[in-house]
């Protein structure tokens, strides 16, 4: 049984300033996604399921379907205000989706084989991929799911201050837990972290979390759970968030072994529009040294 893709494409992207999951960035108009699919398929991933809005669907499915048609499975997933909520009503005015572990929630129906999560808008390399599938074929199973863990200097931009999930280690090299960092930069030679927490500075090695995940499909039982917990304590606020590293957490705290998976690959992403250039440019490098071709489809 082939692993799943599953590509968390349904959140706007609002410091970025427009729908950047369907910008084209590659030399032929590709999308990082495009990038992303191409490196799953040849790690040998069988379905890609997009978890999307439902009023981009259109958008998607024209964009998509003309190049991946005979080449993987495609499913397409809504993330609605009430899926999965069990009857559970929340406040009136709120507009806010509950988060990325709902997202992930919301294609159960449709994976029923140990999967991979990502971002639609990061670059995560052909190596994550290929060592995450392996994982998935080899290493995965109820009581132990995985991370892909990025060196943070990998991951900041020269345009602007980044949020990270910094992993923290136990004795085994396995995940401890995932600590929201914000307002991360490089200032002269150090990694600095104006966020109030401590530490101040980062290590050059500190491992982070961009959000690369995988899971048994025993994820969305367990997933399902704790999304209740979740709404009867915090479902009346109105900007509360259900993330994947909250149910990573719990996970761990209950027994759960969730490994750190390494990676050579570069990670890249637009988090402001300054920082398009450079994903062109990057993409561009990666063409000329043979590892893309210069028309992905």
């Amino acid at each position: 049984m082939k692993p799943t893709l599953v590509i968390l494409a349904a959140g706007m992207a609002s410091r970025y300033g427009s729908m950047k999951q369907v910008q084209g960035f590659g030399p032929n108009g590709e999308t990082i996604m495009d990038y992303s699919i191409y490196d799953a398929i040849r790690a040998g991933f069988g379905k890609v399921v997009f978890i999307i809005r439902k009023e981009f669907a259109d958008n998607f499915k024209t964009i998509f379907e003309p190049k991946l048609n005979g080449k993987v499975q495609t499913e397409y997933v809504f993330q609605e205000m009430d899926y999965y909520t069990e009857g559970y009503k929340a406040a009136a005015e709120r507009t806010k989706p509950w988060g990325t572990a709902h997202a992930v929630l919301c294609a159960k129906e449709v994976v029923k084989e140990p999967f991979a999560v990502i971002n639609a808008d990061d670059f995560y390399g052909s190596n994550a991929f290929e060592n995450a599938a392996s994982f998935l074929n080899n290493g995965c199973n109820e009581n132990v799911y995985a991370i892909v863990g990025y060196d943070l200097l990998r991951t900041l931009s020269d345009h602007g201050t980044v949020n990270r999930g910094v992993c923290g280690l136990d004795a085994d090299g396995n995940l401890a837990t995932v600590t929201e960092r914000i307002n991360i930069a490089k200032k002269e030679g150090k990694i600095l972290c104006e966020d109030g927490l401590e530490p101040k500075e980062l290590s050059l090695e500190t491992r982070v979390s961009m959000n690369f995940w995988c899971f048994d499909p025993s994820f969305f039982a367990y997933t399902q759970k704790l999304f209740i917990e979740f709404l009867h304590a915090s479902g009346q606020e109105l900007k509360s968030e259900f993330f994947i590293p909250i149910v990573a957490d719990q996970f761990i705290k209950e027994g759960g072994k969730v490994e750190i998976i390494p990676t050579t690959s570069n990670w890249f992403g637009v988090t402001y529009k300054e920082d398009a250039p450079f994903v062109q440019n990057s993409l561009n490098t990666l063409i000329e040294k043979g590892e893309y071709p210069a028309k992905l489809w």
